[in-house]
């Protein structure tokens, strides 16, 4: 009888696990830092936005609006997150859509969470209207969580890839507006990453089973005959 170790639909949940686990105590440590500072920015922060212009140019203000409504807004909130996991039903992913859904949702809460009590302000130079609390950042926590998702989703190189140029753009879309402080991004990625990371240790067997079962059934699928 094969024991519970050595099926391969439970082997990844400790890396997972421990991974996930461990970005998240970063993220909540850098946050504890920045509260004891009184939500002062440091030194990387202060020169990284005095490398901004304080009126972006417009290439980089249309980059820097276009990614706010991609990664915020009722579009990213909510329109792109239901097509996704929409997608992912029809594709016959169940559970692939319930881990974007649920690790989404609580990366979101998360996040919220730790605005409030951190409570950081934002640059004052900030170009967009935007809620309160700097760290971290929402819209780099939430790309980092589907950057997190698609590659475990979808395990591929290219994935992993253009998830961290997705999170990088993010980040760097949310400095260009002087939204938020470069820490405030680090901290995002850290907190989408390791949320990423823990719920899928926690579906790790649902997860492998339904792609083992979805590529098997696909390489089992009888060939037509020819005519």
């Amino acid at each position: 009888m094969t024991s519970a170790s050595a099926d391969p639909a439970r082997r990844p949940w400790p890396r997972r696990a421990i991974a996930g686990g461990i970005l998240l105590v970063l993220g909540g440590l850098l946050g504890w830092w920045i509260f004891l500072q009184l939500g002062q920015p440091f030194a990387i922060d202060r020169w990284w936005n005095r490398l901004l212009p304080d009126d972006p140019t417009e290439p980089a203000l249309v980059f820097g609006l276009v990614m706010n409504r991609v990664g915020g807004t009722w579009l990213g909130v909510f329109a792109i997150p239901v097509a996704v996991a929409l997608a992912l039903v029809l594709l016959r992913r169940p559970w692939a859509a319930a881990y974007f859904v649920v690790a989404s949702a609580l990366s979101a809460l998360v996040v919220q969470l730790i605005k409030n009590l951190v409570d950081r302000a934002r640059p004052e130079d900030i170009v967009v209207a935007t809620d309160a609390g700097s760290y971290p950042s929402g819209h780099t926590a939430n790309a980092a969580t589907i950057a997190t998702v698609a590659a475990v989703v979808l395990p591929r190189l290219w994935i992993v890839i253009a998830g961290a140029v997705w999170t990088l753009l993010m980040a760097l879309s949310r400095t260009v507006l002087h939204a938020h402080w470069v820490s405030d991004t680090v901290g995002g990625t850290l907190l989408g990453i390791g949320m990423g990371l823990i719920v899928a240790a926690v579906l790790t067997e649902q997860l492998e089973r339904e792609r083992l079962a979805r590529s098997g059934g696909e390489r089992a699928a009888p060939r037509s005959p020819r005519r």
